[in-house]
């Protein structure tokens, strides 16, 4: 038993060192996972279609200023209604009457009275318009607005990734700390099993009383009991990061060594100029600006032009006569609307003031929330670097009650509790040690620090 215990000495100044120097490896296996959890998350997926229908949306602003074709055609068949009267007999009939006397023949035939019907029968039009904008300061502010909505969505969706990197790096960190645990624990498990089983020798053979053995064994228990809700942890800790990938929650999950502090560069940093919060209130202020525009452009005057390319004529014919162009230019300038766009810019400049306050409070916010990230982040380390000190103290602890127990000088309950100030030590080590990343990425998030591809 004794060499077991100089075994797990040796074993334990080796926990020590790798806690005590700082060991700088790369997380290649959580960049992957990033990058596929932000390809495969349903959220982003769903803003993505929202940015397609923007750039449908930006493509039909700028439509908006090529000219339209259209087809049109209408056939009227009618009878009765209003119509026009043409006495055409009582005008000529009498001068044919003298024509055929002084000529003796009847060439100049009495003409009837005419009632033409005013309704068109039997009349068909047919033609293509091309419509042209010209002038139009509306369609221009259409499309700068359609253009910044189109800005607005694709922060929206890196606003999403961004939250999204600091939840998968936050799961996958609080993984590997159940992962270490779990395996803490069957490390102790070993130990206790042998003391156990030595404590059982040592009873059959009357070199111990029956509290050293009870205790070993409650001890075996109690680490058992510690495994199971150790491994429960680390199988919720599992589902929720495949959960975030998209991915079959029982799938097994590469790790990282990661045995040192994270950079503390983070640290002094002062800056949410790139929090993604603030981007989207500056594009809402440059939207709001385009609407009072879009509110100011009634005094500009719309001007486009039409071309009408088609034929007309009764029973269908279809002739040299019958076909016509038509072509004209428009202007629309509203000159008096009783104050309705004058509201409409007073209303566009109140919501500007409102975003210039909230843009305000928010950059407050968001640099109150750096602060306190820093601040954890700070005792996060601190913590460690307790752990660290008190996994150095029982270690030697732990060594030197070892010592005398193997002379005989200490008894077994002295032996465990040495045993269990150290195992405690180094959970205590490996939950301050993933608490400083989780801090850390906290903080990446909070000065939007992460390189998002």
């Amino acid at each position: 038993m004794i060499k077991n215990y100089q075994k797990l000495a040796c074993w334990c100044y080796l926990v020590l060192s790798l806690f005590s120097t700082p060991i700088v490896k790369s997380q290649s296996k959580l960049d992957d996972y990033i990058k596929q959890g932000l390809e495969s998350n349903q959220s982003i997926n769903q803003q993505n279609f929202i940015l397609e229908k923007n750039v449908y949306a930006l493509s039909e602003a700028k439509s908006m200023f090529f000219p339209i074709i259209a087809f049109s055609t209408t056939y009227s068949k009618a009878d009765g209604g209003r119509s026009i009267d043409i006495p055409i007999g009582d005008l000529m009939n009498s001068a044919y009457a003298t024509l055929n006397q002084l000529t003796g023949s009847h060439s100049f035939p009495q003409l009837q009275n005419q009632s033409v019907q005013l309704n068109p029968d039997n009349f068909y039009d047919a033609k293509f318009r091309v419509t042209q904008p010209i002038l139009n300061a509306e369609l221009n502010y259409n499309k700068k607005i359609k253009s910044k909505q189109l800005d607005l969505q694709k922060t929206e969706i890196l606003l999403y990734k961004r939250e999204l990197v600091k939840e998968i790096k936050t799961a996958y960190y609080n993984y590997l700390k159940a992962v270490n645990a779990v395996e803490i624990y069957h490390s102790y498990l070993k130990l206790v099993n042998e003391g156990e089983r030595v404590n059982k020798k040592l009873f059959d053979n009357g070199k111990i009383n029956r509290t050293a053995l009870i205790r070993s064994q409650n001890e075996v228990s109690k680490i058992e009991a510690s495994i199971v809700s150790a491994v429960k942890t680390q199988e919720s800790a599992q589902y929720y990061f495949n959960f975030l990938l998209n991915r079959p929650l029982s799938d097994s999950i590469s790790i990282d060594e990661i045995m040192d502090l994270p950079s503390g560069s983070l640290l002094k940093v002062e800056d949410v100029n790139n929090r993604e919060e603030l981007s989207k209130l500056k594009i809402a202020k440059a939207i709001n600006e385009d609407l009072t525009g879009l509110a100011k452009s009634h005094l500009i005057p719309k001007i486009g032009a039409s071309l009408d390319l088609g034929s007309q004529a009764f029973d269908f014919e279809v002739k040299k006569q019958s076909r016509y162009y038509l072509f004209g230019i428009s202007l629309e300038w509203n000159l008096f609307t009783f104050g309705r766009d004058k509201y409409r810019i007073k209303q566009t400049i109140s919501d500007q003031h409102a975003i210039s306050s909230k843009t305000d409070y928010v950059q407050q916010q968001l640099l109150t929330e750096l602060k306190v990230r820093q601040a954890n982040m700070q005792s996060a380390i601190a913590q460690y670097d307790a752990a660290r000190s008190q996994l150095k103290t029982s270690q030697t602890y732990f060594n030197d009650i070892s010592k005398l127990y193997k002379e005989g000088m200490a008894i077994y309950i002295e032996l465990l509790d040495a045993q269990n100030q150290w195992v405690d030590s180094q959970l205590q080590a490996n939950i301050a040690l993933f608490d400083t990343w989780v801090s850390y990425s906290a903080i990446e998030r909070a000065n939007a620090s992460f390189n998002i591809q």
